[in-house]
């Protein structure tokens, strides 16, 4: 148990630092999820730059890598191309 008030603001801090990043990180892997099971290719190609942006603001806000997140676009990009 922390002894300090410092201490004790940093986990208060961290704690929902973590449930935001949390909250942000799954839905971002539902889009992604909802992306990759699209059938129709106008509509992967309409949900492409949204699941993008939200994978670039992951990266920016170092919730994940940023060469997972040029493995994941590139990844989403064939497949969308693909169908």
């Amino acid at each position: 148990m922390a002894h300090h008030k410092s201490a004790l603001k940093r986990i208060r801090q961290d704690e929902k630092k973590r449930v935001h990043n949390k909250y942000y990180a799954k839905t971002t892997r539902n889009a992604i999820k909802a992306l990759r099971n699209a059938t129709d290719k106008a509509e992967a190609e309409k949900m492409y730059p949204s699941v993008v942006a939200m994978i670039d603001k992951l990266a920016k806000r170092n919730i994940i890598h940023k060469n997972k997140a040029a493995n994941l676009k590139s990844k989403l990009a064939s497949q969308v191309s693909s169908l």
